[in-house]
C-alpha cells in the first residue's frame, strides 16, 4: 500500500540513459504521519493474528514475490542500471529471507521457560518477545529488494507493521514491494511505502508513533537520522558503508581469490556495502596472485558485466579516489582515464599509501587497490586498521588458521574461501561495528532487533522459611540464605 499522495513530484530515472522510469509523490510529514497512524492501527490487528497467521501470510507474500520475479528484476534494473541478471540474483535472497523468518519467527520469540536459578527453585521463569508496533525502514538505492527486505520481513515476522521509506533513485521498487505485499494481505495497511526525497525520511526517522527506524545507507547519513530519532528517543539499527579487505595468505587457492576479488569489488559496479575494496597478499604469492588477479580484472567490461554508477554524485569521489591512488600508487588494470559518466572501468591498483584517502574512505566503484604484505599477521592488522568493520573476506586451504584470522578480522561478517557468501545464508545476522554501524538484520538475532523481550516470573509456591521480600523478614531468614550462598558460590575454582 502506498501512502497518499502529496503536490510535489519527482522522477526516477535510468542512470545509463538518464530518461525517467516513474513519476512518484514527495510525501510530506503529514502525509508520513498519515501513513504511521494507519500502520499503528493495522500493527495491532497484525500482532493479535499471532505467529501461525502471520506465517501462512508472509509465505503467501514470498510466493507473490516469486511469481512477480520477472518484473520486478525488470524495475530493478531500470532504476539502478544493474544486469537483470543480478537484480533477480538478489530478489532471489530477498525470497529465501523472508521464507526464513516466516518459519523461524515463533521458535526465536515465542514463549520459553528458562531456568530460574537454585534461589528461584519456587518461580516459573518465562521469556517471550513482544512486537513494537510500527517499524519504519529507510532503504538504499544499490539494492533495493534484498537490503530493505532484510528489515522489512522480519520486522513484519516480530509483529509489527511497516512504513517503508525507499531511496529516491529507487522509489518504483518500494512502491511495487507494498503493492506485492497486498496481493498476499489485502485491504489492511500492514506493510506501507512513503516516497520522496530527504525530507521524507527525516519525517519518518522523527515521526513519535514510530518505535524503531533500521536504516541502511552511508555513515554520514546515518549520523543524521540518528539525531532525528533522537527527539522522541526512537532506537535505530545502522547498517553504513564499508571499507572491507581480502586476505589471501600464502596457501590460498589463487585463482579462487582473484576471481572472488574482482568480482567482490566490481559486480553491481562496486556499489555495495560488502564489496571487495582492499586485497592484502602475503609476499610469498604475491606475483602469482597479481597475473592471476590482471588476467581475471581485464576481462571485465563495463555496461557489459557490471551497469552504471547509479547515483551520479558518487563518480566524483570515484574519479577522486582512482586520482590519488594513481598518483601515489602503481595501475596495473584501467587508471585515471577509467570513469566514462555514468560507467566506470575497472580499476586495480598497487603499492597505494596506507594513509592514501583511496584507502580510508569507502569508495562505492569498481576499483581495488593490493598491498603486498609479509604474512597474514601483518595482513590482519592492515585490514583492521580502519574506521569501518562491516564485511571482510579470508582465503586459506588451512581451515583453522583460516578461522582464526576471520575471528580477529574487525568486522560483523567474515567469509571464507568466498565472497559475500555470508549474506545469502538467511540464519546469520548481518551489520558491522564502527563507522559501519550497529544492530543486525536477518537470522534470530535480525528478529530479536524488532522486538522487545518480555521477561515473567511467577511463584509456583512459598518457599518455607526464605521469605526474602517482605518486612516480616527476620534474621533467621537471612542466616539461611547467607550459608545457601556459600555453598553454592563460595568455594574456589583454582
Amino acid at each position: 500500500m502506498t501512502a497518499t499522495t502529496g503536490d510535489r513530484t519527482f522522477d526516477s530515472l535510468d542512470p545509463a540513459t538518464g530518461e525517467p522510469v516513474g513519476t512518484h509523490p514527495v510525501h510530506s510529514a503529514d502525509d508520513v504521519r498519515a501513513a504511521v497512524e494507519r500502520a499503528t492501527e493495522a500493527a495491532e490487528w497484525w500482532s493479535a493474528l499471532g505467529y501461525a497467521a502471520r506465517k501462512r501470510r508472509l509465505l503467501d507474500f514470498k510466493a507473490v514475490l516469486t511469481q512477480n520475479l520477472d518484473r520486478l528484476a525488470t524495475l530493478v534494473t531500470a532504476e539502478t542500471g544493474k544486469p537483470k541478471g543480478d537484480a533477480v540474483l538478489e530478489i532471489v535472497l530477498a525470497i529465501t529471507h523472508t521464507d526464513w523468518a516466516a518459519r523461524h519467527a515463533a521458535r526465536v520469540l515465542g514463549p520459553h521457560r528458562v531456568f530460574p536459578g537454585l534461589l528461584g527453585v519456587n518461580l516459573a521463569a518465562t521469556l517471550e518477545y513482544r512486537s513494537l508496533g510500527v517499524v519504519g525502514v529507510i532503504g538504499p538505492w544499490n539494492y533495493p529488494v534484498f537490503t530493505p527486505v532484510g528489515s522489512i520481513v522480519y520486522a513484519l515476522a516480530a509483529g509489527n507493521a511497516v512504513v517503508f521509506k525507499p531511496s529516491e533513485f529507487t522509489p518504483g521498487v518500494g512502491v511495487l514491494l507494498a503493492e506485492l505485499f497486498a496481493e498476499a494481505v489485502p485491504g489492511r495497511p500492514v506493510f506501507q511505502t512513503v516516497t520522496g526525497l530527504g525530507e521524507t525520511g527525516a519525517a519518518l526517522a522523527g515521526d513519535p508513533g514510530v518505535r524503531k527506524i533500521a536504516f541502511t545507507g552511508s555513515t554520514a547519513t546515518a549520523k543524521r537520522v540518528m539525531a532525528a530519532c533522537a527527539a522522541n528517543l526512537t532506537p535505530i539499527v545502522a547498517e553504513c558503508g564499508g571499507k572491507d579487505a581480502l586476505i589471501v595468505d600464502a596457501d590460498a587457492d589463487l585463482r579462487a581469490a582473484a576471481d572472488a576479488a574482482v568480482w567482490g569489488a566490481m559486480s553491481n559496479a562496486g556499489q555495495t556495502c560488502v564489496g571487495v575494496e582492499r586485497v592484502y597478499v602475503v609476499d610469498a604469492v604475491y606475483d602469482d596472485f597479481m597475473r592471476e588477479l590482471t588476467r581475471v580484472a581485464s576481462g571485465v567490461r563495463a555496461g557489459e558485466h557490471y551497469g552504471p554508477i547509479t547515483m551520479p554524485a558518487q563518480i566524483d569521489v570515484i574519479q577522486r579516489h582512482i586520482g590519488e591512488a594513481v598518483a601515489s600508487g602503481r595501475p596495473v588494470v584501467g587508471g585515471a582515464d577509467a570513469v566514462r559518466a555514468p560507467y566506470v572501468d575497472p580499476v586495480v591498483v598497487t603499492d597505494v599509501p596506507a594513509d592514501n584517502p583511496a584507502m580510508r574512505e569507502e569508495t562505492f566503484g569498481p576499483t581495488i587497490t593490493v598491498s603486498r604484505v609479509a604474512d597474514a599477521e601483518e595482513a590482519l592488522t592492515q585490514a583492521n586498521a580502519s574506521v569501518y568493520g562491516l564485511g571482510g573476506t579470508v582465503f586459506s586451504r588451512g581451515t583453522r588458521r583460516a578461522m582464526d584470522l576471520a575471528r580477529r578480522m574487525r568486522s560483523g561478517m567474515t567469509a571464507v574461501n568466498s565472497v559475500i557468501s555470508f549474506a545469502a545464508v538467511p540464519a546469520l545476522p548481518f551489520g558491522g561495528v564502527g563507522a559501519s554501524g550497529f544492530g543486525r538484520i536477518h537470522g534470530a538475532d535480525g528478529l530479536r532487533e524488532f522486538a522487545r523481550p518480555k521477561a515473567i516470573s511467577r511463584q509456583r509456591f512459598p518457599l518455607p522459611g526464605m521469605n526474602l521480600t517482605s518486612f516480616g523478614r527476620g534474621q533467621a531468614e537471612l542466616d539461611r540464605l547467607v550459608r545457601l550462598v556459600t555453598i553454592l558460590h563460595g568455594r574456589r575454582k583454582h
